[in-house]
């Protein structure tokens, strides 16, 4: 039986026979089925890169899974995204994008009948019909079809026959009862086109037809009628107020945020239309290619799979965009004026940024309901770990000068802050010297002498907060305690993983889920450490520190501890407010701030 050596193998050898042309690339399994589809504009190059240089966990993993590579030419790279686009909607492919709606939002739905009907729904149907939405506030969906009911008398009967006598609705001034004949198609379509301006978000027009009609009833003496009216406006206005975004040209605008976790893609999609905010819709799903292919796929996959009203603009932070676009224009209807672009207004990059947000919140949201085994798997095998790290324990030192150094020890279980266990150490050994190193020693041997002396159990992984030279101090102690627990470190701003007796550092790309664990261990043992040593510059800044500060005496000392109550509003005073309660000169009340911004608000390092 074929080991995953030279599985490997016998796939680079295939490799070399393909052709440096556009087309598609088709993986497959053990079983002939298709689990991923790609396209490229060098296939040989594309499929290649798959198979060389460093791999992150998604790549690793989609490369288990291959067991055959088929390929078909293109004569262009535009003709390999119009198949690629078609085979994936034909065989649904397990690595690339589903779209799977982060939350099963309620829409608006225009049939597409002949006489329409407007209603609330949580199911796409592709069958011509128009949608509204996605409402994340239902309130607002409610307000909505509460206006348009109210507004237009539309039909609301699932099938529509021919009747003699109209029904209750009509009676009610809530149906113009097309079933009868009451009303003509072409009165009814202007309902209906009235009703989807007002769910765009185009209600300039519908507003001054209002306001002739109040005008027009007033004329007449029929207060009763016009008030009635002005109320509908007054609703109108409210319910666009509701989602108002100033600013923004009367243009129509979709924007699309992106994050990425590992092999976890989030979409979210802000639309925008007349300058008001309309809706927000978020997808999530495994993908196994680069985040511009998973870009570029969303996309085509979204544009496509509904009758969507199209925007004329689209920003998203994808950099090739011409192909998607000259795809969409030529074989999406309704698409043909659509541009995409990236933001350049500071207007449009906030919006973008917002949709961006959204995605990276559903994305948490989605690993949070999956909970941290996955991300814990990721780092059992990116560490050489024997297991899972359901407990990793995290050390960091803060000082400021010399002067109170101190070690926070944070424990995680399963990927959560295990707040019980939190402890902090202040160091004793270094009596004013600033050596990480000595201190990283002191605090693991002290927590780690306990841990032996009172036969508690160990953890499974030690994160250092810091690079090589913290890591092999912590690793020395280990080793001289007799114990063989697995240390890592996490360097700051470089976000490297160094690992102790290894040269070259780990570097994982921004948003891999067992580097996000890694960083929410390495931040909470920052925090826990530099709130402890504030608490203790706080606590040892009294009367006699605030006695050496040059000018002030005891006399001063008292007059500004009396004037402020305590040390923290002292810290929080300006220069001015100083002089003014404490009755010091401003040059004097400068110095105190020079010193308080210096000794007890520093940070930590």
């Amino acid at each position: 039986m074929e080991n995953s050596k030279e599985r490997v193998n016998r796939l680079i050898n295939q490799i070399k026979d393909f052709p440096l042309s556009p087309g598609v690339y088709l993986m497959k399994d053990e079983h002939e089925k298709i689990i991923y589809i790609g396209k490229a504009l060098k296939l040989k190059n594309r499929v290649r890169s798959y198979f060389s240089g460093e791999k992150d966990i998604k790549t690793k993993t989609l490369l288990t899974k291959i067991h055959h590579i088929d390929h078909i030419v293109t004569a262009s790279e535009y003709e390999a995204l119009l198949l690629e686009n078609n085979l994936i909607k034909k065989w649904n492919p397990r690595y690339n994008i589903n779209l799977k709606d982060g939350k099963s939002y309620p829409v608006i739905r225009v049939t597409n009948e002949e006489f329409p009907r407007i209603f609330r729904t949580r199911t796409i149907i592709e069958d011509g019909s128009r949608y509204y939405g996605p409402y994340p506030d239902v309130k607002v969906l409610d307000e909505t079809m509460a206006l348009i009911n109210k507004m237009f008398p539309l039909r609301r009967c699932r099938k529509m026959k021919k009747r003699e006598n109209p029904c209750l609705y009509y009676h009610m001034a809530k149906c113009s009862a097309p079933c009868c004949g009451l009303i003509s198609k072409e009165d009814y379509r202007k309902n209906i086109n009235r009703a989807k301006n007002l769910l765009s978000g185009k209600t300039v027009g519908l507003e001054k037809d209002l306001l002739r009609e109040i005008k027009r009833a007033s004329d007449v003496l029929e207060f009763e009628k016009a008030a009635d009216i002005r109320d509908l406006l007054l609703s109108i206005q409210k319910l666009q107020m509701e989602q108002k975004v100033e600013d923004f040209q009367e243009e129509s605008r979709d924007y699309i945020g992106v994050d990425v976790a590992g092999n976890f893609y989030a979409f979210a999609v802000i639309q925008m239309r007349s300058g008001k905010l309309l809706g927000k819709e978020t997808f999530r799903n495994e993908y196994y290619g680069t985040e511009n292919e998973a870009i570029q796929e969303f996309i085509l996959s979204y544009y496509s799979s509904v009758d969507r009203d199209f925007p004329q603009r689209v920003f998203v932070p994808l950099k090739e965009r011409a192909l998607i676009e000259e795809y969409l224009k030529k074989e999406v209807a309704g698409a043909e004026n659509l541009k995409l672009e990236l933001p350049v207004s500071k207007r449009d990059l906030a919006v973008l940024n917002m949709a961006v947000e959204n995605a990276r919140m559903d994305l948490a949201r989605k690993l949070q309901d999956m909970g941290n085994k996955p991300a814990l798997e990721d780092l059992k095998t990116l560490l050489g770990l024997k297991s899972i790290p359901r407990r990793i324990e995290g050390f960091d030192i803060a000082q400021l000068d010399g002067h109170f150094t101190v070690s926070s020890l944070i424990s995680f279980k399963d990927g959560k802050p295990d707040r019980k266990n939190y402890r902090h150490y202040n160091i004793r050994s270094l009596k004013g010297d600033i050596d990480d190193y000595k201190a990283i020693s002191e605090a693991v041997a002290r927590r780690y002498t306990r841990i032996m002396n009172e036969g508690k159990d160990k953890p499974d992984l030690i994160l250092i907060d810091g690079g090589k030279g913290q890591v092999n101090a912590a690793w020395s102690v280990i080793q001289a305690l007799g114990l063989s627990i697995p240390i890592a470190g996490l360097a700051k701003k470089e976000e490297m993983i160094f690992l102790p007796g290894e040269k070259e550092p780990i570097d994982l790309p921004e948003g891999d889920r067992a580097l996000r664990i890694l960083q929410h261990v390495r931040d909470e043992t920052h925090r826990f450490a530099t709130e402890h040593n504030q608490k203790l510059r706080k606590k040892t800044l009294s009367l006699s520190s605030l006695e050496n500060i040059p000018g002030i005496g005891p006399s001063r000392s008292k007059k500004l501890l009396i004037g402020f109550g305590s040390m923290e509003n002292l810290y929080e005073a300006k220069a001015e407010e100083i002089s003014r309660k404490a009755g010091i000169s401003l040059e004097a009340a400068e110095m105190v701030k020079m010193y308080l911004d210096r000794k007890g608000k520093a940070e930590g390092s």
